[in-house]
């Protein structure tokens, strides 16, 4: 062999492994890439419901604020508390940023504490964000004899629950890890009928309520004049309006520290609400070029407009903060998860 032909040789295999270890959208631009493609929003749920809500909402604006603008459309695939929708992002839909999966909060954490079977690792998958955060309250009626979340550790009260859903998981959890005495009635099928129950007082309580929705559909149940107290916050931070005003928050019962880990790792759900997620394969870029988009799309005022027009919440959570979250989940003790597991095992 020529010593040109040498040099060439060594040349060129030297460039394979080069090329061989970019990532695909290194060789195409973000905004190349998808322009002219459309992006599908698979939602975990039905037509109609919040989470459809919200994602059709977002679905409005987020091509605008995406490299390309490619157009942005919504599909619905409900079933086992949107691990469906999960299980398709992961292993089936296409991998390359054009799908993604809006999930319930609690199906992040279903392979850790829940009972469905799963075909995802949440621990691996990228998340954009999440559209807000939700701050669970539990409420009672000023009429029954618990006046204050202290009362719950000696008197038992009646929660009107629907079967595994935040209004059984939320004080079944408290009642595991913290001791206090809520006595759940199941068989509700939604909030509404719950919180019809309450106003016949078939029911002195409802748990695992999500605030900023509470405050808005139950308005009525709240202030001087209506018929309900908020007992405590269940959440890491709480809501900054109820801080203000003095409800309590469950993590400052804990008085461990496996009883604060339990707390935290149960609560974190709330943090990542509606959370937006693509596949593991997805390449970096992208995903930061989505999380942008989902960021700014959340910022942007047409959308906060709608938002307010339908009472929806508007607090989103970024990306790289979900994912930080998440990763906290899954490294949780052994000992706190098999705990916050027990509790919902024990709850139905």
């Amino acid at each position: 062999m020529s010593l040109s032909r040498k040099v060439f040789a060594i040349a060129w295999f030297a460039v394979i492994p080069l090329a061989a270890g970019l990532p695909a959208a290194a060789q195409t631009p973000v905004a190349d890439f998808f322009k002219g493609k459309t992006i599908t929003i698979l939602v975990g749920s039905t037509a109609g419901g919040g989470y459809d809500t919200y994602a059709r909402m977002i679905a409005r604006y987020f091509g605008k604020h995406m490299p390309g603008n490619p157009a942005v459309v919504v599909s619905n695939m409900p079933g086992a508390g949107s691990n469906l929708a999960a299980n398709s992002i992961y292993n089936i839909s296409p991998k390359d940023g054009t799908f993604i999966g809006a999930l319930y909060g609690g199906a992040p954490l279903e392979p850790l504490i829940g009972k469905t079977p799963v075909k995802h690792d949440p621990s691996r998958t990228q998340y954009l964000g999440s559209a807000n955060n939700d701050v669970y309250v539990c409420v009672a009626r000023k009429d029954s004899p618990v006046k204050s979340f202290d009362d719950l550790f000696t008197r038992e009260l009646l929660v009107g629950a629907s079967n595994s859903s935040s209004t059984s998981d939320f004080p079944a959890v408290l009642n595991a890890v913290l001791g206090t005495k809520f006595k759940l009635v199941l068989g509700y099928p939604g909030s509404r009928e719950i919180g019809l129950a309450v106003d016949k007082q078939e029911v002195s309580a409802a748990c695992g309520l999500a605030w900023p929705s509470v405050a808005v559909t139950n308005a009525g149940w709240f202030g001087p004049d209506g018929t309900m107290r908020v007992l405590v916050q269940t959440h890491v931070k709480g809501h900054d309006d109820l801080n203000k005003a003095g409800v309590p928050n469950a993590m400052s019962y804990a008085k461990t520290d496996e009883q604060r880990q339990a707390l935290e790792l149960f609560f974190s759900q709330e943090v990542f609400g509606r959370p937006y997620v693509v596949a593991p394969e997805v390449p970096k870029d992208r995903v930061d070029a989505l999380r942008k988009a989902f960021a700014e799309t959340l910022a942007d005022p047409e959308l906060l407009a709608d938002a307010k027009k339908a009472n929806l919440d508007a607090d989103p959570v970024s990306g790289a903060d979900v994912q930080a979250l998440i990763a906290k989940a899954y490294a949780a003790p052994k000992d706190v998860v098999a705990r916050v597991k027990q509790a919902l095992d024990t709850a139905y």
